[in-house]
């Protein structure tokens, strides 16, 4: 009988979500940076092994909002909290001890899914700091491939009987448009300093898979003046190399080569306009938060 379970990656900002995600399906899906609050709509990843499927779901970090954008982040991540059978609330092994998730998510709807503590970045601590942390939670390390088998293993209790939802040769639930903005974000937040990606989203206005390669048109944007002559740099070359980061990233998940095409406009102050937001395709559930 197949097993199945969906099981989210929760936890404040900054804390190893999307790597940990990146590590457990062995190919980089989401997009990762060493920035706080880089994840902005939810992600799934799918994992197969023989009669058990694993459904992750990747959240934005539980962070305190301070305008509207923010405030979309955690109604995001708080509204999938029902819909799962498992959370995983990580927490860096260098920090200390876990923060009670009950503490993070005074503000959630009713969810009945058990929480299994995680610690991340398990390679940053050692000796008997780490094997005090393995007797409480999984301690999870990127290049330990054991450490993901043990978080597996972990979640197996809370698997139920259920045919698959999607295929065995799945890693994915997203369009490929989806990703084209994250890998842009990716690169916007590889490539520029630390105020800018925050102001920088991403929007496809032509996607066309035929004739090969497949093209891509999609229109940058930032909310000053300023911002947009940082995003394509002297002669163009920032805007290259972010281009050439999304291209890479895309041509490894679609298998065939890729033609992106950006242009960069000014969107002033989007991220705390409603409209803007429901043109990104952001929940506004209260619009009061500016």
């Amino acid at each position: 009988m197949q097993r199945t379970a969906r099981i989210a990656l929760a936890g404040q900002p900054n804390v190893g979500k999307s790597s940990l995600l990146n590590a457990i399906l062995g190919t980089p899906l989401a997009m990762v940076s060493p920035k706080a609050q880089a994840t902005r709509m939810p992600t799934t990843g799918i994992l197969t092994e023989g009669d058990i499927q694993y459904v992750f779901v990747d959240l934005p970090g539980l962070l305190d909002p301070a305008y509207l954008l923010q405030n979309s982040l955690r109604h995001l991540a708080l509204e999938a909290l029902p819909t799962v059978d498992v959370i995983l609330h990580l927490h860096p092994a260098d920090e200390g001890a876990h923060k009670d998730f009950a503490s993070l998510v005074t503000d959630a709807p009713a969810f009945t899914a058990p929480v299994i503590k995680v610690y991340t970045k398990g390679d940053l601590v050692g000796g008997p700091a780490r094997e005090a942390l393995m007797k409480e939670a999984v301690v999870t390390e990127l290049g330990r491939p054991a450490s993901i088998k043990a978080l597996l293993k972990a979640i197996e209790p809370y698997l139920r009987e259920a045919h698959f939802e999607y295929d065995a040769d799945d890693i994915g639930t997203q369009p490929v448009r989806f990703f084209v903005g994250e890998y842009l974000r990716e690169a916007a937040f590889n490539e520029l300093g630390d105020e800018v990606p925050y102001s920088f989203a991403a929007e496809v206005d032509e996607f066309r898979e035929s004739p090969p390669p497949v093209y891509i048109r999609a229109t940058l944007f930032v909310e000053r003046e300023s911002q947009k002559g940082i995003v394509i740099g002297k002669q163009g070359a920032t805007l290259k190399r972010i281009g050439a980061h999304a291209r890479a990233r895309l041509e490894t998940l679609l298998g065939e080569q890729v033609y992106l095409e950006t242009w960069v406009k000014v969107l002033p102050k989007w991220r705390r306009s409603a409209t803007a937001l429901t043109r990104f395709g952001f929940p506004v559930p209260d619009p009061e938060i500016r």
